[in-house]
């Protein structure tokens, strides 16, 4: 099992309902093809599962 997960965001914000801009922000994710770091815990892996449709995720 990873430790942490690259999460990029891959698509606009244009359009998406206001909790999944908030758990995009929440994840550090600002701009398009931006990538980060983020822990491999329980409460990332929900927020990733939220917007799943807006980033791609690979395993650290």
């Amino acid at each position: 099992m990873a430790k942490a997960f690259r999460v990029k965001l891959k698509r606009s914000l244009i359009g998406i309902s206001k909790s999944q801009k908030d758990t995009i922000r929440c994840l550090g994710l600002k701009k398009i093809n931006q990538e980060v770091v983020v822990a491999d815990n329980p409460a990332n892996r929900g927020q990733i599962y939220k917007v799943q449709h807006l980033v791609a995720v690979k395993p650290e």
